[in-house]
């Protein structure tokens, strides 16, 4: 999905002066046994957005789902994150037990410039997954203007994101982050600057496939690492003893190699593995040759002639792609490739590369290893930035430009 930034409406081009803003935030944050937030970064996320509308002098009003609730279920109630929402936006936030309807619209009427209220679980009505009009019309009524901040939740065609927009004819834009995370990912599908590499890790190639067709027209150079480099190593004739292969993608593996080679992209596979006699981090380990595994080992990491490898072609890049560890870095045994390979990406972020991480997999790797602060751009959408990767068109995108 191309967008061209001259046609993105952000809260930059409104006066919120005496207006009430209806804000699709992605607070849509993890809770403890004790329902207390465990990880506010989502809910700092906005706070550049709602800042922004309280100092023009309006209010706003806050809307969100949280987990998958069949129905209304107390646990997973808005309620829980308000006092973590007050603290990390430092304004005291009100709340509503109910998302539409009269109290709703009660609280709202009653809300003051300067002021925020939190809507309470958007999903504890079956209407917003479905993209239910008269619950979209009825969501509308909450806010003068619309404003969608919610990148996480943009590839869902939801009442929240795509069906309100449009009871919004002018009075619609894009909240900072989600405009930030636009920009970042133009940057680098439309004019990274070269040479170009993209990193895409994970297990299985099937649920990278389409990333990867769609990105080799903008890209020099692929690094292909975690469970799915396998795929690829066995489909060229290797032995990989244990380790996770899709038998039914070899040939796609190949046909993408070829691919690869017809558009000029250098794919870069492991050259040797950490392996392991079992899945675990207290397996015995050993490193060999990714071609020539042993029997009954697997391979859980990239070996260190590998590390180098990436290393060097990471350093001399200009613009960085990172979708997916390189090992099953959640395991202390089998976790130095990925922070190998983060740290080269922090070092050529230093020397000047620009740097976009985004995927659920590597996103957690970054903030593990401490290392947000030192890339250029961390995505807060997993499966939101994977489609815009994938060319396809985004609903809560698309129903701000229309």
């Amino acid at each position: 999905m191309r967008i061209k930034i001259q046609q993105m409406k952000t809260i930059n081009d409104f006066n919120f002066e005496n207006k009430k803003a209806l804000i699709r935030v992605d607070f849509n944050v993890p809770l403890n046994e004790n329902l207390e937030v465990t990880d506010g970064t989502r809910i700092r996320a906005a706070k550049d957005t709602i800042t922004k509308i309280l100092e023009d002098g309006g209010s706003c009003v806050l809307m969100s789902h949280l987990g998958r609730p069949n129905g209304i279920e107390e646990k997973l109630s808005l309620k829980h994150i308000v006092s973590k929402v007050s603290e990390l936006i430092g304004v005291q936030v009100s709340f509503v037990h109910d998302c539409v309807g009269q109290q709703a619209e009660q609280a709202v009427a009653e809300l003051e410039n300067g002021k925020l209220l939190l809507l309470e679980n958007l999903r504890f009505h079956q209407e917003e997954k479905s993209g239910d009009e008269e619950f979209a019309r009825a969501l509308a009524k909450l806010g003068d203007v619309y404003v969608n901040d919610a990148f996480g939740t943009a590839h869902r065609a939801h009442a929240s994101t795509a069906v309100v927009a449009k009871y919004f004819t002018k009075n619609k834009c894009f909240g900072m982050l989600l405009a930030s995370e636009i920009k970042n990912i133009n940057k680098v599908l439309t004019h990274g600057e070269q040479p170009v590499t993209a990193i895409i890790g994970g297990a299985k190639v099937s649920s990278k496939i389409t990333i990867i067709e769609s990105i080799l027209n903008k890209i020099d150079h692929l690094i292909i690492g975690g469970g799915m480099a396998f795929t690829f190593i066995k489909a060229q004739g290797g032995q990989v003893g244990s380790s996770l292969v899709e038998e039914d993608k070899q040939a796609l593996a190949l046909s993408i190699l070829e691919l690869a080679k017809e558009k000029n992209v250098t794919i870069h596979l492991p050259i040797d593995a950490i392996v392991a006699d079992q899945f675990s981090n207290e397996a015995n380990t050993k490193i060999e040759d990714i071609f020539t595994i042993s029997d009954g080992w697997m391979g859980l990491d990239v070996g260190p002639k590998t590390n180098a490898i990436f290393s060097d072609i990471i350093l001399n890049s200009k613009t960085i792609l990172w979708n997916g560890p390189v090992g099953v870095f959640e395991m202390e045994s089998f976790a130095k490739g990925t922070i190998s390979l983060g740290n080269s990406i922090a070092e050529a972020t230093k020397k000047g590369a620009f740097s976009l991480v985004g995927g659920g997999d590597s996103v957690a790797a970054v903030k593990q290893f401490n290392l947000g602060d030192e890339v250029s751009y961390v995505s807060t959408g997993g499966g939101a930035m994977l489609e815009m990767l994938e060319g396809k068109t985004l609903p809560g995108i698309e129903a701000i430009l229309e």
